[in-house]
């Protein structure tokens, strides 16, 4: 699991809700003199509620602060093993440095639709005595694939290059190739 950098946003979200932890700890302490189960379930629910404000917080301004774009993407199947390689940019136009990037890469064959093939609505089945004469082997029609495409960090405006590599069955045809970028 790679660990996101924090800018001082994160660092002010989190004394935020630290704070407010306090101040309702102190304000249960003050409401429940005498009854220590009040006590403690105040306390609890304090914590609850602030925790997941800071949780919250953090994943909106990951969402919103580190931002990158995708540039000159091109992709080429390689037939001498069977995968297809991404090549491109990966620009932060934030204002904040990305720890790292990750692109979800889908890879569905038939993705246009293809049209019909035999045995697409009806697979004869027959008596089966000695065995099938076509062994069936099971055949993803989707390759879904994450790669780590920046490790060593993004300062904001820099354009690094990558190369993502995934798998490219011989059957597939008619591909669809959708990718999404994740920075943190």
């Amino acid at each position: 699991m790679r660990i996101p950098y924090f800018t001082i946003l994160h660092w002010l979200d989190i004394a935020f809700f630290l704070i407010l932890f306090i101040f309702l700890t102190i304000l249960s302490v003050k409401a429940a003199k005498n009854s220590v189960k009040l006590l403690l379930s105040m306390i609890f629910a304090s914590f609850l509620v602030t925790s997941f404000g800071a949780v919250l917080g953090l994943i909106i301004l990951e969402k919103y602060t580190k931002k990158a774009e995708l540039l000159d993407v091109e992709q080429r199947r390689v037939l001498i093993n069977e995968t297809l390689v991404l090549k491109g940019k990966v620009k932060n136009i934030g204002k904040f440095k990305i720890n790292y990037c990750k692109l979800d890469i889908k890879l569905v064959n038939n993705g246009w639709g293809g049209g019909f093939t035999k045995g697409t609505f009806f697979k004869p089945g027959g008596l089966n005595l000695f065995g099938s004469k076509e062994e069936k082997k099971k055949r993803p029609n989707t390759i879904v694939a994450t790669r780590y495409i920046i490790t060593d960090g993004l300062r904001p405006g820099e354009i690094k290059f990558f190369t993502a590599i995934i798998p490219y069955p011989p059957y597939f045809k008619n591909t669809y190739l959708n990718y999404k970028l994740y920075c943190h």
